[in-house]
């Protein structure tokens, strides 16, 4: 595999298009698209934000077909996955908070787990543009952060974010709290019309 992943970064930023597919379809690829992206902006400077819309529409598109193959399962396909352990947890977490469970990790340049909330998503039957919405408002500031970051700092970008890891995932952790109670409130406002209307 590391040859292959290889193999793929020294096709730039296209081989970045293609291994964003790839590793938001399932194939555990860790960090890779977004080392990969760093190196391109660090070393190609041209290229960087062109790398970073490819690496985009790449983890979209595979995101999208895991969302489909989950679809396609059914509950079948998300009990395989989902029923103990982890997985089961994250299940819950899916059911409590939704969509957010999708877009804080798909948002974090840490590697944070997504694709067991992307099978709970598909699996039980949230819309797909919906999805599709969720995941591109987060890759878009995440890749092109990446990008803008890689070319500032060159070699030293990753080791920058790897210093700064826990300061990230606790203003991730405070931006899902406000986005949760944002729609808690927006919610009830919803049903308070709803209810007024219908008296």
């Amino acid at each position: 595999m590391s040859n292959f992943v290889k193999t793929l970064a020294a096709w730039g930023p296209w081989g970045i298009f293609l291994l964003a597919i790839l590793d938001s379809a399932g194939i555990p690829l860790p960090a890779a698209v977004d080392a990969l992206l760093l190196v391109i902006a660090a070393t190609d400077r041209a290229d960087a934000y062109f790398a970073a819309a490819l690496a985009s529409i790449g983890s979209v598109t595979g995101s999208m077909i895991l969302f489909f193959i989950a679809r396609k399962g059914g509950k079948a396909y998300l009990d395989r996955h989902t029923m103990e352990g982890r997985g089961a947890l994250f299940r819950e977490w899916f059911l409590h908070y939704g969509l957010l469970t999708v877009f804080v990790p798909a948002l974090s340049p840490v590697p944070t787990p997504m694709k067991l909330f992307v099978i709970c998503a598909g699996a039980m039957g949230i819309s797909p543009l919906s999805f599709f919405l969720t995941v591109l408002a987060a890759r878009i500031p995440r890749y092109f952060g990446l990008a803008y970051l890689g070319s500032k700092l060159g070699e030293g970008a990753w080791g920058y974010l790897m210093q700064h890891k826990w300061e990230i995932l606790a203003g991730l952790g405070l931006l899902f709290a406000l986005l949760y109670a944002g729609v808690n409130i927006l919610e009830r406002r919803r049903l308070a019309l709803k209810r007024e209307a219908a008296q």
